[in-house]
């Protein structure tokens, strides 16, 4: 699973869209049997910037994914940290799975979400209604 992440998230860095910053950053997502790749893709308007995370996790619940066995993120100077909103959307989807950090020459920081987000807020806070 880790050199799958690994190598998806560094080949869709290759399609970041980073104009401005020039920072660009690749993502993959296991769920499932699935790997889903994602860039970050920044706006003129910057805050209307999309994180690579959250561009992964989106392609992946938009083909029926509701679970994440693990994730890669890749940089291509320094070395990646998710912000604070991409951790939190990832937990979303999973309480505890690996997260590889990829540095721009390479090396690979194994972590996990819950290490990311201590303490973390999740769906099972919330009660459950049906939301017809």
């Amino acid at each position: 699973m880790k050199q799958e992440l690994v190598k998806a998230a560094q080949e869709a860095l290759q399609q970041a869209y980073a104009p401005y910053s020039g920072y660009r950053v690749g993502a993959a997502v296991l769920a499932g049997q699935d790997v889903f790749k994602g860039v970050n893709i920044e706006n003129a308007s910057y805050g209307l910037t999309i994180c690579a995370e959250r561009s992964a996790v989106a392609a992946a619940i938009s083909s029926g994914a509701r679970q994440i066995q693990g994730v890669a993120i890749a940089v291509e100077i320094g070395a990646p940290s998710p912000c604070g909103a991409c951790r939190q959307v990832l937990r979303e989807f999973g309480t505890d799975f690996p997260v590889y950090l990829v540095a721009g020459d390479g090396a690979v920081r194994e972590t996990t979400i819950k290490l990311l987000l201590p303490g973390s807020f999740g769906p099972e806070f919330l009660a459950k209604e049906d939301n017809h």
